[in-house]
């Protein structure tokens, strides 16, 4: 039987249109211009890791 893994939540506050975010591995850097309205919010994936958002 394989096991399913869950992506992990951004976080209590979501992702919000004009939020920016980068991959730590390729340098990618995505700026949301539409969000979903899911009510779990999931993390962006680039290169098989989550992206983190850019301050």
């Amino acid at each position: 039987m394989a096991v399913k893994k869950t992506a992990k939540k951004v976080g209590k506050k979501g992702v919000k249109k004009g939020d920016v975010y980068k991959c730590s591995v390729c340098g990618l850097v995505v700026t949301v211009d539409e969000t979903c309205g899911c009510v779990d919010t999931c993390d962006i994936i680039c290169c098989e890791k989550p992206m983190k958002a850019k301050k």
